[in-house]
């Protein structure tokens, strides 16, 4: 009779304890030796436990015959001074000043001080954020600042021109709002059965084990978009530009807008590499959300891989969004459109340098690149093609941008007011809340005045029927 043979404990990770919040570098190293020499039969929740006690109280445990070394990395590492900041902030070019929060401004000084910034710009639509302004722009060398992209990696326009009079909008209303509701998926809700996607199978859902616990989730919420604001829109867009890319007429197309990010999967390798980030490069109070990470180390080659993936995560949520829409229509589109933005990429200057370009809620265009610019629900997109405006660092705005709060928006505003206002502009919405409406954001008009230097107008776009995360009534017009 064969006897059963009792399993090992499970061994104890560095995943599992950076999860846990314990701290990198050389207390990860030291706990994870230690618990594997002197505690391995342990079960793995009591090695945790054990741990933990060491990090909430090390000074107990200095003169402790196994454990005192774990205490000892982490009082040293508390005891490490901070890298320190340049005591004088670098120049970076400003566009659109007038409408720009104060809190934006500091935080942008303090981006230009970090050891590591190379040049930066602040874009017409900018507001206060986490670490990096939203419409902030920051250049680093051969370093990269997780919330300099953003929690929402890779979040993106996606824009689908379709050969449909726009007589047809108006015509059919009804009918385009029961699609939006039969093929979008906001906030927690999804699709029952979701539709595959080669971006499923690639290698990072394996290699890195943060991106491998979040595979199932990312699976099922393909196709979906986030709450906050984004959308998918019905509306029309004016081709203004005879000589444009798609070979389309100057003259009004029906076309869908879609607003969305790479959902569960981004925060969560958001989160994860900024709190190895801040671990490792520990910085002065005030600028500690812009921690960094060399990508010369495994860690920051491992965000950059995980925070590639995530943006074609995104991209595909968006091609299915449209796919969907398509099939519902019956139509294949004339031409799409789609850019990203929350966002890291390299780029070389004119002098052929190699820089890390963040653009957290920052379009690129680059000269010929094509992008889009939304306003509010209630006002105009603008299909763009970029300059290439250096002092820009390429760039340009990724909306209309904030100039009220969630909370004031909440507190301020009430459902009839922002009804009349939806009313007024014949805009019929699906979902939302107050802190969505129009009058939360600055003109789009002022913005679009602000950055004639960095894009040129191809388009416009005016929605007509917008849907968004909520109740499907709560906008809705009587």
């Amino acid at each position: 009779m064969k006897k059963n043979k009792s399993k090992a404990p499970a061994k104890l990770s560095a995943d599992s304890l950076l999860r846990l919040g314990f701290p990198s570098g050389k207390p990860l190293g030291t706990a994870l030796n230690i618990v594997h020499t002197y505690y391995k039969d342990l079960p793995k929740n009591h090695q945790i436990e054990l741990l933990q006690d060491v990090l909430d109280a090390p000074d107990q445990y200095q003169l402790h015959s196994t454990l005192g070394p774990l205490a000892l990395a982490i009082l040293a590492q508390k005891e490490a001074a901070p890298i320190a900041l340049k005591e004088q902030q670098q120049d970076y070019t400003i566009y659109g000043a007038s409408g720009i929060d104060e809190g934006a401004f500091r935080q942008m000084e303090i981006a230009m001080r970090l050891p590591v910034a190379r040049a930066g710009a602040l874009m017409p639509d900018a507001h206060q954020g986490y670490g990096l302004p939203i419409g902030g722009v920051l250049a680093t060398e051969n370093a990269v600042i997780p919330y300099g992209v953003g929690v929402d990696i890779g979040c993106r326009m996606s824009m689908s021109i379709y050969d449909i009079n726009t007589g047809f909008l108006s015509k059919n209303t009804e009918e385009l709002k029961k699609m939006l509701l039969d093929n979008t998926r906001f906030g927690h809700t999804s699709f029952k059965r979701p539709k595959g996607h080669d971006v499923m199978d690639r290698p990072e859902f394996s290699e890195i084990p943060i991106v491998r616990e979040l595979k199932d989730r990312a699976f099922l919420q393909l196709g979906t978009s986030g709450g906050g604001n984004h959308f998918v829109e019905f509306g029309t867009v004016d081709i203004k530009d005879a000589d444009n890319e798609f070979n389309l007429p100057v003259g009004s197309y029906l076309a869908v807008l879609s607003h969305s990010g790479s959902r569960g999967l981004g925060a969560n390798i958001a989160g994860y590499y900024t709190k190895v980030a801040m671990d490792s490069c520990r910085l002065p109070q005030e600028a500690k959300h812009l921690a960094w990470l060399d990508l010369a180390t495994e860690a920051g080659q491992e965000y950059w891989l995980a925070m590639n993936l995530a943006g074609d995560y995104a991209s595909a949520c968006h091609h299915q969004i449209h796919e969907r829409l398509s099939e519902a229509l019956g139509e294949s589109p004339l031409a799409t459109i789609e850019n990203h933005h929350n966002f890291a990429w390299k780029e070389k200057d004119a002098k052929g340098r190699e820089y890390i370009v963040h653009r957290k809620g920052a379009t690129p265009a680059g000269k010929g690149v094509l992008g889009i610019i939304p306003g509010s629900m209630a006002t105009p997109g603008f299909l763009v093609r970029g300059k290439g405006e250096a002092k820009a660092l390429n760039s340009a705005s990724h909306g209309a941008g904030r100039v009220m709060s969630r909370t004031q928006a909440k507190n301020t505003l009430s459902k009839p007011q922002v009804q009349k206002h939806l009313k007024k502009a014949g805009i019929e919405v699906l979902g939302s809340d107050l802190d969505e409406a129009p009058m939360v954001y600055k003109d789009i008009h002022q913005v679009m005045a602000a950055q004639q230097d960095l894009v040129e107008v191809v388009g416009v776009f005016n929605p007509k029927i917008v849907r968004m995360n909520g109740d499907e009534k709560y906008m809705e017009v009587d």
